[in-house]
């Protein structure tokens, strides 16, 4: 579907407000309030997922025609944004979905898109996408796990890990070489929408310093046998070019959650600032505070600058991966400054689990490593600016 076409189903502009709203008061009334003691549990919120499931969140970025919202990545990314402000978490178990989602709705034979795209909408399928193994992580090309052709189906083999919604989630786009002997080793890759079943289990959960509640897990694959059918776009050697054109997408959410958290930690330093005293006045008038709160407010608001702007370019249907790398690389450190320096603004109490500014610094972290680490997106930056800009 090309751009003009994705945008004639997408909501008009006032639906897509309506829908925001109804997020911010979801989040207000349902998410913040058990943030914290989920979080500190690790426990996996199921009754929130249920919820997302009644709001269409898991089909949020779906077109209308499949039963999804069909939001454009402007308003997915302020949705992202207004969620992590409160808890980052739960954005983690919809977009991993809608990105597997993508890449049958962008690639998938019309077969598959009919067949999978109203089941992901709803949520009756879920999951995420396969990606990182043990040994492959920003180097996707040096993946180990194959599947072998053997008559309708291909025969699975190998051993995915940090996939999220690997223990609740029941499908996953996979990615695995056909061909490991083909040179250039991105021509001998493809990508399989995998069910849970005989010979695909659950490896082990790990745990993590943030971003709890949310599981992530290792995935083995062994024998597991998926219908040829499921081979996203029905030829081998094309699911490296699949799996990476989602991380654009991918890219624009963690940007989205960077801009959620710096913006979180911003309002929380802000408010405590105004309220805690020292020296016979609130703090917020010491010219040490003002500083930080000055730095952290401008930080957040570029970063919201520069997610619109890659958010945009991706509505157009054009190449934004320059965009979505700028968005990503600095909305995800302006994460990591901002609830650093809310750490040091509650000082003491920033170690209490009492406040959530300690989430807010055990989560940024991820945003500067997941969906390729920033040094990875310095890199895609410059080979873009070079390649745009020839001398």
């Amino acid at each position: 579907m090309n751009a003009a076409a994705a945008e004639s189903l997408r909501p008009s502009d006032e639906e897509e407000a309506q829908i925001l709203d109804t997020i911010e008061r979801w989040v207000d009334k349902e998410v913040r309030p058990i943030a914290k003691k989920f979080d500190q549990a690790d426990e996996y919120p199921f009754d929130l997922v249920e919820q997302m499931k009644e709001l269409g969140l898991f089909g949020a970025t779906i077109s209308q025609e499949y039963g999804g919202l069909g939001l454009s990545a402007t308003c997915y990314a302020r949705l992202v944004s207004t969620i992590s402000a409160a808890w980052m978490a739960p954005t983690g178990i919809f977009n991993s979905h809608l990105i597997m989602a993508q890449a049958v709705e962008r690639h998938g034979t019309e077969e598959q898109k009919s067949d999978l795209l109203p089941r992901f909408a709803t949520g009756e399928l879920r999951g995420g996408i396969g990606l990182t193994e043990p040994g492959a992580g920003t180097d996707l090309q040096s993946i180990r796990t194959v599947a072998v052709r053997d008559g309708d189906h291909y025969v699975v083999n190998g051993t995915k890990t940090w996939i999220t919604n690997g223990v609740h989630g029941t499908c996953f786009a996979v990615l695995v070489k056909t061909d490991p002997d083909a040179e250039p080793r991105h021509r001998g890759m493809s990508l399989f929408i995998c069910e849970r079943g005989a010979g695909f289990t659950v490896g082990k959960k790990l745990k993590k310093l943030g971003y709890r509640s949310i599981d992530s897990a290792e995935l083995v694959f062994d024998g597991h046998r998926v219908p040829a059918a499921r081979l996203v776009g029905g030829e081998e050697g094309r699911g490296f070019q699949h799996a990476v054109g989602g991380l654009e997408l991918g890219r624009i959410n963690v940007a989205a959650r960077g801009v959620g958290l710096a913006t979180g930690a911003l309002q929380d330093a802000l408010r405590y600032a105004q309220q805690r005293q020292t020296f016979g006045r609130p703090i917020a008038q010491h010219q040490a505070i003002q500083l930080k709160l000055a730095d952290m407010a401008t930080r957040a608001e570029a970063a919201r600058l520069l997610v619109e702007q890659a958010a945009r370019k991706y509505d157009t249907g054009a190449r934004c991966d320059l965009e979505a790398g700028m968005a990503k690389l600095y909305a995800s450190e302006a994460a990591v400054s901002n609830s650093l320096d809310a750490m040091r603004i509650f000082g003491g109490y920033s170690y209490s689990v009492d406040y959530d500014v300690e989430r807010y610094y055990r989560d940024a972290p991820l945003m500067c490593i997941g969906e390729g680490t920033n040094e990875m997106q310095r890199i895609i930056i410059a080979r873009q600016l070079v390649q745009r800009h020839p001398a």
